[in-house]
């Protein structure tokens, strides 16, 4: 094996690998990948196959693209924005959750912010500071890592569980379990599902927002691939089937609507928050610990979106109120546009299937999980860190599913953006490779 001949010099690899300071490849995150791959690229002239990071791959939309450049042209470089964001577009993200989710918001509650991180941040230093005798979040995992990272920096305490042993009715069990001494503030999870792409069905978003009113906790709803469940059409305006949500479940509710997927305008950092009216005006004495009101809302806005950024990009706050607007009045079908990512998910299982991997979360319940913006991949006995490792040396990248939170530390996420469809023969040919390589591991199989 040693003498193998790979695609990446082996030197190469091991010599970043050495110089990157990343002891286990189990623990780094997408951005410390990134740059491990990044520098791997440049040394050895070879193009990877990239499925680290979430970067859309599709073009931004153009009607946002034309809104912000006009906006720029007219001026509001010059001028601040107000932190709650400009009305045209609370406007339209309000009409966007009636129109797609079937849910009446007040257009004063939407918030925009510099992207869903933001989004996540804000909420963990507002939510998580209301209680002073509870400890923090609870995260249904898998989930996107950065979100733990986010906690960890604020100082806050954090719970988690692999939910993929635990759907349908055996959910509320398992959720109450962690709900009942009462020292949760906060539940936050995604679907679809970053990264094992499972989506929550009625029934078990009813489960988390029948608990969250039981308990008194606030469910932050991670909506970063709106509508990417290509098994139903999502993308009619004002008729079924609508985006799930907890929102219909419990008025305990923060969804993060993110413009970085949906709309592929990753590149201007813009998201909004939508606040249900019970939570914005929830009122606890613990905030003012921290802040000058003890409202709940008062205290996002005036303290903790103040503080963290004084606002979001005006020009981007354009771009996507136009973007909802197209949206919102049927002329654009953004759910049609982002269902590429479905169709390539689809050939990349199978070539992965063929050379040996196997699919990790491989069910949404009863049925086979969905095509979508990400899947996750195993090959027989490999653990995630070694699997990583030599995928490098063949010029293909992802990250372990240890980051995620996930239980099933054998595997990888892979992402489906930023591959063409020109790049599947060399994706082929290199897990061809790799699976004549490694024999033993696909005899065990």
């Amino acid at each position: 094996m040693e003498n193998r001949q790979t695609p990446i010099d082996a030197d190469i690899v091991r010599r970043r690998l050495a110089a990157s300071g990343l002891n286990n490849l189990a623990q780094a995150s997408i951005r410390e990948i990134k740059k491990l791959v990044d520098q791997i690229e440049a040394d050895s002239g070879q193009k990877f196959v990239r499925m680290e990071m979430g970067i859309p791959g599709l073009p931004a939309l153009q009607v946002g693209v034309d809104a912000q450049i006009q906006a720029l042209k007219d001026g509001v470089a010059a001028i601040y924005p107000d932190i709650q964001g400009t009305a045209p577009l609370k406007r339209e993200v309000a009409r966007f959750a009636k129109l797609f989710l079937d849910l009446e918001v007040n257009p004063e509650y939407c918030i925009p912010t510099v992207g869903s991180m933001m989004g996540g941040m804000a909420c963990f230093l507002t939510v998580n500071r209301m209680w002073a005798d509870r400890e923090g979040t609870l995260f249904l995992d898998p989930g996107f890592p950065v979100q733990k990272q986010q906690c960890k920096l604020l100082g806050h305490g954090y719970r988690s569980f692999d939910m993929y042993e635990f759907r349908g009715p055996k959910l509320r069990a398992k959720l109450e379990s962690c709900l009942q001494d009462g020292k949760v503030s906060s539940i936050l999870y995604s679907s679809p599902n970053n990264p094992s792409w499972i989506c929550l069905t009625d029934e078990e978003l009813r489960i988390i927002g029948e608990l969250a009113t039981q308990y008194g906790v606030v469910v932050i709803e991670d909506l970063a691939y709106f509508g990417m469940d290509f098994r139903k059409d999502y993308g009619q305006p004002g008729q079924p089937p609508y985006q799930p949500t907890v929102a219909k479940y419990t008025n305990n509710f923060i969804l993060l609507i993110s413009s970085s997927k949906a709309f592929s305008y990753a590149g201007e950092r813009i998201g909004v928050m939508v606040v249900g009216d019970k939570v914005w005006t929830m009122r606890s004495p613990d905030l003012l610990r921290y802040y000058n009101s003890d409202q709940f809302g008062y205290a996002l806005l005036f303290g903790t979106i103040y503080g963290l950024s004084s606002g979001t990009s005006h020009s981007a706050q354009c771009a996507l109120a136009a973007m909802l607007k197209a949206v919102n009045d049927g002329t654009v079908d953004f759910v049609e546009i982002a269902r590429e990512y479905g169709e390539k998910a689809k050939v990349m299982k199978r070539l992965f299937l063929e050379s040996g991997f196997q699919i990790v979360y491989d069910k949404d319940l009863e049925q086979p999980v969905a095509d979508g913006f990400y899947f996750t991949i195993a090959y027989p006995g490999m653990q995630g860190a070694a699997l990583l490792s030599e995928l490098l040396h063949y010029g293909i990248s992802a990250i372990t599913l240890d980051t995620t939170g996930s239980e099933r530390t054998e595997g990888l996420r892979a992402c489906t953006s930023l591959i063409s469809r020109a790049q599947f023969p060399v994706l082929e040919e290199r897990l061809k490779r790799f699976h004549q390589d490694h024999p033993v591991a696909a005899a065990v199989r």
